[in-house]
Formats: C-alpha cells, sequence, structure tokens
C-alpha cells in the first residue's frame, strides 16, 4: 500500500476476493492505518478498497459462471488452503437467501470470498450481482477502513470486534428468514382457505 497507494489497495482487496485465506479483517484496518499516515486520503481509501471487492467479486462471478459447480468444487480441491465445504458453505447461502445472500454475504468471513461464485453459477443478472456486491462492500469496507484510521498504530484491535459483527450480521439474516417464511405460510393458509371458500360456494350454486 505505501509503495503503491490507492491501487496497492485496492490489488491486494481485490486478490482477497479470489483467495479467500487473505483475511479482509486485517487488510481493510491496515488501509485505514495508511490513510491515517497520509499515504491517502479516508475517502480514497474507502473507494479503492470497494473497487478492488467489486472487481475480485466479478473475477469469482465469471469463474463461477464459466465452470459450473462441479467444476468449480474439483478447483477447489486443488488449490492449497482452500476447502470444497468452503465453496459448498457459500453455495448453500445463496440456495437459501438467494439475492439478499450477495449484499449480507460481503459481510461475512469466507463467505463474502466465495459468494460471487455460486451467483455465477447461478447466472445471476450480472448488473443486479454488482449493485448488491457494491453496496455491501461499501458497509463493510468502510467499516473496517474508518475503524483502522481511528485507531491508528492499534489497527489491529479491530479485528477481534469482526466475529461479533459477523455473527450479528447471521443473526439479523435468520431473523429476516424467519419472517420470509412466516409470511409466505400465513398467505399459502389464506390461499387454501379461499380455495375451500370457493369450492363451497360453487357447490352451493349447483
Amino acid at each position: 500500500m505505501a509503495a503503491l497507494g490507492g491501487p496497492g489497495a485496492a490489488l491486494i482487496v481485490g486478490l482477497e476476493n479470489v483467495f479467500p485465506p487473505i483475511p479482509s479483517e486485517v487488510l481493510l484496518p491496515l488501509a485505514g492505518f495508511s490513510a491515517a499516515q497520509g499515504t491517502f486520503s479516508l475517502a480514497a481509501a474507502i473507494c479503492w478498497t470497494t473497487l478492488g471487492s467489486v472487481v475480485g467479486a466479478l473475477v469469482a462471478y465469471g469463474l463461477g459462471r464459466w465452470l459450473g459447480a462441479d467444476r468449480v468444487r474439483a478447483l477447489f480441491d486443488r488449490i492449497p488452503l482452500m476447502r470444497v465445504e468452503d465453496f459448498d458453505k457459500a453455495e448453500g447461502w445463496f440456495e437459501r437467501h438467494g439475492k439478499s445472500s450477495v449484499f449480507f454475504g460481503r459481510m461475512v468471513p469466507v463467505v463474502r470470498s466465495l459468494i460471487s461464485v455460486p451467483a455465477g453459477v447461478a447466472r445471476m443478472n450480472i448488473l443486479l450481482f454488482l449493485l448488491l456486491t457494491t453496496a455491501g462492500s461499501l458497509v463493510w469496507n468502510s467499516i473496517f477502513v474508518v475503524g483502522g484510521y481511528l485507531l491508528g498504530g492499534q489497527w489491529q484491535r479491530i479485528e477481534s470486534v469482526a466475529g461479533w459483527f459477523s455473527n450479528a450480521v447471521v443473526g439479523v439474516i435468520a431473523v429476516l428468514l424467519v419472517v420470509f417464511l412466516v409470511r409466505r405460510s400465513l398467505q399459502a393458509r389464506a390461499a387454501r382457505h379461499r380455495g375451500r371458500g370457493n369450492k363451497a360456494t360453487h357447490r352451493r350454486v349447483e
């Protein structure tokens, strides 16, 4: 980051989106610290890291779209430090939560780096993917970059907050999923009642 400035921050964060073992919880506060040292401005740190996140996510999206699920699993099985289970976890998120997983998944470690692949496998609309990825990355990056900027030389401390924050995001998604399922269940029940009422009316008319 010191040598390349903003483009260097974008490059490092972009690699994190392609190779999950690189932890964004360390990279992003470090970008904030670099901004505090005058390497670039705080706004530039957020913009460059978000650009890197989106470009990296696009690479992962394109990989998933090109290879398909089976070949992606085979690829993950051959790459050091990466596991097929990581992809399966991200794919499960996408199948359960649909479009919202692209936005909220950007805020959960490991999932944030891999969620783009099942989105590509499923051939999600690329404009919608870009919109959700940019929004989710902007939220996540801003929190950690600003944290690193404010903490200065103690930027490493923010990493301990990451686990709590990720769990909070998962909790919110779980609540939203329960609300969605309850609403769908009530709607289905109401539709069944209407169907029985219509049949009863039809029999009386006959």
